[in-house]
């Protein structure tokens, strides 16, 4: 289709015989158009975030000091456990302990019977302290 019969004339040699038409608001004009910013309220206010946050903090913190003192209190009584049985286990140690000097001094005795003026058993430190032996066994063996 060409440009004459669309405006329904005849004969328009050019674009400047065309009687001017401009576009414009439909009937009762344009719907109004939304500029402002309407943000749908979703979620808990910020106060209340707040509260519910300092809620469970406290709430933890009181769990953790609920479990110091449970933790405490075993470890006082594991403690007080090891203080009962401490004098057997020394009483054991100690009879241990006497057991191997005794066999070390027997052994020493076989071992330095032809050396005259060994006494068995003398340190050869001479120091009147005793220390008791740091490690397991009283005398490293040598066999």
């Amino acid at each position: 289709m060409t440009e004459a019969t669309i405006r329904t004339r005849k004969g328009m040699i050019s674009v400047q015989d065309m009687p001017i038409l401009q576009d414009g608001p439909p009937p009762g004009g344009f719907p109004p158009v939304r500029y402002a910013r309407r943000i749908p309220n979703s979620g808990p206010a910020g106060v209340v975030v707040f509260a519910v946050s300092a809620g469970v903090i406290s709430w933890g913190m009181y769990q953790i000091g609920q479990g110091n003192i449970e933790r405490r209190q075993l470890k006082a009584e594991k403690m007080a456990a090891r203080e009962a049985i401490l004098p057997l286990i020394q009483a054991e140690e100690d009879a241990r302990f006497v057991r191997e000097k005794n066999k070390f001094l027997e052994e020493e005795a076989k071992i330095m019977a032809n050396v005259p003026g060994w006494k068995v058993g003398e340190s050869v430190y001479h120091s009147k302290r005793w220390t008791p032996p740091s490690t397991g066994r009283l005398y490293a063996d040598y066999q």
